[in-house]
């Protein structure tokens, strides 16, 4: 059997292979040294390449991705760690309007080649401050490169490529997977940004999912099998670039829509994906796009009402059924 590694795993070994690569790599964030991070993802790193390139930061997200903008401005890569991705908002000015700009307003002189890494989303009891999913909060912001992997090769491959971006990638890394196991893929693994993966193959309607909402995604295809629904599963992989060719392509086998999507249902991800596929794949389209969302209500603490918010396998079964029916 092949060699197997877990999600928080791949983390820690996705960056230190860029690291042993790379001299110009370097890690900072709160508690990611001898503390291995709060959620195990850096575990090693301090230990393999010392305080040079593995900086703890005071508790201030600001500084942390201020000084990540820094260093990749003058010659580093950085990867730079918010410890929860609601905590994106403490560094919201960096992120929204200096990283992003400084490419694009120098004429191409000076690029930030830094990857800010995150704990994202919900499903696990943290409440309305530790629970969001935020990749759409990125998504409003031109310039940013958008990741959630959802398997561990994913964050690996994914993270090589996030590293060597000339532009800043706000990778996130979803909580409620880091337990999640897969197989460890080849030294020289690399997923290039803005490539989606069909990950089960159907003819019957098209799952378009990220990051933990993957697996749900799966597990909701298998109960439709059994009901002789076959759903063609895809994997976003990445919301900035957006591989709109593998939606459509899939679409075109499948004829029916639905978006699975942890965000909100106000502003996220699935409402720009479906505006997309009216513009270029309307004539594709047998039935009415569906998205399966969060709803728009700060997320409970309890898991019977967390439950309620975000998207389960019983609301993608009947959002699917539905179409199929249609």
């Amino acid at each position: 059997m092949a060699d197997v590694i877990s999600y928080r795993e791949a983390v820690a070994e996705g960056i230190a292979r860029e690291m042993r690569r790379d001299p110009s790599v370097v890690c900072l964030g709160e508690d990611i040294g001898e503390a291995g991070g709060v959620f195990k993802t850096t575990a090693g790193l301090f230990k393999e390449f010392g305080p040079e390139r593995v900086w703890d930061t005071p508790i201030s997200e600001q500084a942390i991705v201020g000084a990540a903008m820094g260093a990749a401005m003058t010659g580093m890569r950085p990867v730079a760690e918010i410890m929860f991705s609601d905590f994106l908002a403490c560094c919201w000015d960096y992120l929204a309007n200096e990283i992003p700009k400084v490419r694009y307003m120098t004429g191409g002189q000076v690029t930030v080649p830094l990857v800010v890494r995150t704990a994202n989303g919900g499903g696990l009891g943290f409440g309305a401050q530790h629970s969001q999913a935020t990749e759409n909060w990125a998504l409003t912001v031109p310039g940013l490169k958008i990741a959630a992997p959802a398997t561990p090769a994913d964050v690996i491959g994914m993270m090589a490529a996030a590293v060597r971006s000339d532009d800043p990638v706000v990778f996130f890394e979803h909580k409620g997977l880091l337990a999640s196991k897969g197989a460890l893929p080849p030294a020289d693994h690399v997923v290039e940004l803005g490539r989606a993966a069909v990950v089960r193959e159907g003819a019957d309607v098209t799952l378009v999912a990220l990051a933990s909402m993957v697996p749900l995604a799966l597990k909701a295809a298998d109960l439709l099998s059994g009901e002789g629904i076959e759903a063609e599963v895809v994997d976003l992989r990445c919301l900035v670039p957006l591989d709109v060719t593998t939606v459509l392509t899939s679409l075109g086998r499948t004829s029916r829509l639905v978006t699975v999507e942890e965000n909100p249902y106000q502003g996220g991800w699935g409402a720009t994906l479906v505006s997309v596929v009216a513009d270029e794949g309307f004539t594709l389209l047998d039935a009415p796009v569906r998205r399966v969302a969060g709803e728009c209500v700060p997320l409970p603490f309890a898991d019977a009402l967390e439950e309620r918010v975000i998207p389960t396998v019983h609301k993608v079964v009947a959002a699917a059924r539905g179409l199929a029916a249609y």
